[in-house]
């Protein structure tokens, strides 16, 4: 298991004072300098201007699991209920591709693109019973062959997963890092990013499992012995892995080799998903829960389902376009 080092000075600043059910999938839009967002719960996509202080959102018909910018201008982005293409902010939404699961009850989760503009999905079994989330690849490259994008499962739903999470790859992309939250652990594969091939899986972290009874307790200092389970995840320059650790008041940096660098507290229950941006990419963001989230805790968290910020030494990776 992980050690617990002491945490490391950070300051954290609301980014907005937005508040989602449940903040996602951030990435900063260079060319627009901009940082998108989406609230699953809430069934919205978002984006703000940090230098005018506005934020705009955009209702989705279902549940939006994960988005990524498009080099041909807008989104791509995964429904409930499908993988959709917008052309521009608030444009018409075109299904592009379907994946193999029962949106009733499953439906896309982390995801991102890779330095290809393949666009990855994972999703979620919401029964946590049937243990089958999977991980998708969407490959639009070659769309004036093909007339829509070529699906293929990269991890199968029979794999034992439940809630994919922590998607990202190193800065040469020879490696490929995917959490399953319930399981607490974080795997890496060896990847070859021309095939999309995914090979030698191995554990790159693992965390203690929640204690039995456990329950959020804001007076305790130690979080009543529960350090959290790992959700989103970003990579920086030097290739090291920034994961969000849901309940766990924190996030956790990972050299390449799975080494624990540094923790940095946060002042909420429920971080999601890191991502770097800003100007020089030194900027961490950081989303964030509050639904199903009790009373006292929200009363003593109340940046819960905010968007946070703080200032890190070293860059992180620009975000990756879609490609079609």
């Amino acid at each position: 298991m992980i050690p617990s080092p002491a945490y490391s000075p950070a300051t954290w600043q609301p980014f907005t004072p937005y508040v989602c059910a449940l903040g996602e999938s951030p990435f900063w839009h260079p060319n627009e300098q901009m940082l998108y967002w989406v609230d699953i719960s809430g069934k919205q996509i978002l984006r703000a201007n940090m230098d005018m202080g506005t934020v705009e959102t955009w209702d989705m018909p279902s549940e939006p699991g994960c988005i990524a910018p498009a080099a041909s201008g807008g989104l791509v982005m995964a429904l409930r209920h499908g993988i959709f293409r917008a052309q521009t902010w608030g444009g018409p939404l075109q299904r592009i591709a379907t994946l193999n699961y029962d949106p009733a009850i499953h439906r896309a989760n982390d995801g991102k693109c890779d330095a290809l503009g393949r666009f990855w999905v994972g999703t979620v079994d919401e029964t946590r019973t049937t243990k089958n989330a999977a991980l998708y690849c969407i490959d639009a490259r070659d769309m004036a062959k093909t007339g829509s994008p070529q699906v293929h499962c990269k991890i199968s739903p029979n794999a034992g997963m439940t809630t994919a999470n922590g998607l990202a790859f190193s800065p040469d992309n020879s490696t490929l890092f995917w959490a399953d939250t319930p399981s607490h652990t974080v795997w890496t594969w060896d990847f070859d990013a021309p095939t999309a091939a995914m090979t030698a899986q191995r554990v790159f972290a693992s965390f203690a499992p929640k204690p039995a009874g456990w329950q959020a307790d804001p007076a305790a200092s130690d979080n009543g012995g529960y350090r959290g389970r790992p959700d989103g995840a970003a990579v920086d320059t030097q290739g090291n892995y920034w994961v969000a650790m849901f309940e766990g008041q924190r996030v956790c940096q990972f050299a390449p080799d799975g080494r624990l660098l540094a923790e940095f507290a946060v002042p909420l229950q429920c971080p999601t998903m890191p991502c770097f941006g800003g100007e020089d990419l030194k900027t961490l963001y950081l989303t964030s829960a509050r639904h199903h989230r009790n009373a006292a805790e929200l009363a003593a968290y109340p940046h819960s389902g905010q968007v946070l910020s703080m200032r890190v030494e070293v860059a992180g990776l620009p975000v990756n376009f879609y490609v079609d």
